[in-house]
């Protein structure tokens, strides 16, 4: 069954469509007959998926370029940025065409800032292939590129002109890639929804088997939660920021070992436990809802111990270049209880050291 959901951003709203088999459905990618589009893709998608999509708009009379990238974390950088801008004018795209991200978040994030800046702005079309995608970086508008000296440091907030998530893509999806993509599943729980956690303790393992209903129903609601937040926050000059749980802690954990080493979802388990630990330390949340954090991720398939080739001493350097940090202090997102987080400022930075150790 498909489902579509509206991001509602005023002239920027667009829809998210949610189904089984639906990359052959023209009418979701919001294209026209004599329309010019650029696919760009990666080593592992574009064997799977690429020549589908280009048939299905070529059938439609949109004439489709496509370019192919390296996969992984590791090359979401300046590099293949520019790779996708020299595809568009080799191929003479103009004002007029459109973008399509057809991968993971990496694609997404990249694709999506080149077309941010490709004749000061062209459409773009989000179609996530992973589950960490589908359920969050494709939705929000959020575009960025890594440095060496931080994740997600050079970007835009620009939004898609559609978002298309097929649910069977998810078949050919690594077991490691989708336990990632559950981290950012528990995220929303966690942070906005008691009940939306109270059914993943129920039904984990229907979704690492990949029950369609499951999924379904898991993706959208992970979508409707974000979507109610972008609306209200576009930018995060406030209440975006809560999405962010886990990441201070787990950002810093893939800028030392290496962008690639550990997956983002992986890095981003192991942050909440450590926000866990933070916010029982400062009295915010009880040993109970820790444990149950704990015993979810656990059930995902989720690393819950931090990297003992990381020195702890390393993570504030890596912290303190965090985008939510201001004068010098640390922000951090903390669970105060399940289904709601704070804000907090000026967290004692030897109370934020212990969390470290402790997890």
């Amino acid at each position: 069954m498909q489902k579509i959901l509206n991001v509602a951003l005023a002239k920027r709203s667009y829809p998210i469509a949610i189904g089984e088999n639906i990359l052959t459905e023209f009418e979701h990618f919001k294209l026209q007959a004599g329309q010019r589009v650029l696919v760009a893709t990666n080593e592992t998608i574009a064997p799977l998926y690429l020549q589908t999509v280009i048939n299905m708009l070529e059938k439609h009379g949109v004439k489709t370029d496509s370019v192919v990238v390296p996969d992984g974390e590791q090359y979401k950088t300046m590099e293949t940025w520019n790779t996708i801008l020299t595809a568009l004018l080799a191929n003479n795209h103009t004002r007029s065409s459109t973008l399509i991200a057809l991968g993971g978040g990496v694609i997404g994030d990249v694709v999506g800032f080149a077309a941010s800046a490709y004749q000061r702005g062209i459409k773009f079309i989000q179609v996530p292939t992973t589950l960490l995608s589908q359920v969050d970086s494709s939705v929000g508008g959020k575009t960025a590129i890594n440095h060496l000296l931080g994740k997600n440091m050079i970007g835009a907030f620009y939004q898609p002109q559609a978002v298309v998530i097929d649910l069977n893509c998810l078949k050919t999806l690594p077991q490691r890639e989708l336990s990632a993509g559950l981290a950012e599943v528990i995220k929303y729980g966690i942070i906005l929804d008691a009940e939306f956690f109270n059914w993943l303790e129920q039904h984990i393992e229907d979704l690492l088997n990949l029950d369609s209903n499951a999924l379904s129903y898991c993706i959208y609601r992970c979508c409707e939660l974000k979507a109610k937040v972008v609306a209200a926050d576009e930018t995060e000059q406030d209440m975006r920021a809560i999405l962010n749980l886990g990441h201070t802690y787990g950002h810093a954990i893939e800028a030392e070992l290496g962008y690639g080493s550990w997956l983002h979802g992986e890095a981003v388990s192991v942050g909440m436990l450590m926000a866990a630990q933070t916010a029982k330390s400062l009295g915010k949340l009880t040993q109970s809802d820790l444990d149950r954090i704990k015993n979810l991720l656990i059930r995902a398939k989720l690393p819950v111990s931090r990297p003992t080739q990381m020195p702890v001493e390393s993570y504030l350097p890596h912290m303190l270049r965090d985008k939510k940090v201001l004068s010098g202090q640390l922000r951090l997102v903390v669970p105060t209880k399940i289904g709601h987080v704070d804000v907090i400022d000026g967290i004692d930075k030897s109370i934020v050291l212990n969390s470290i150790v402790n997890t």
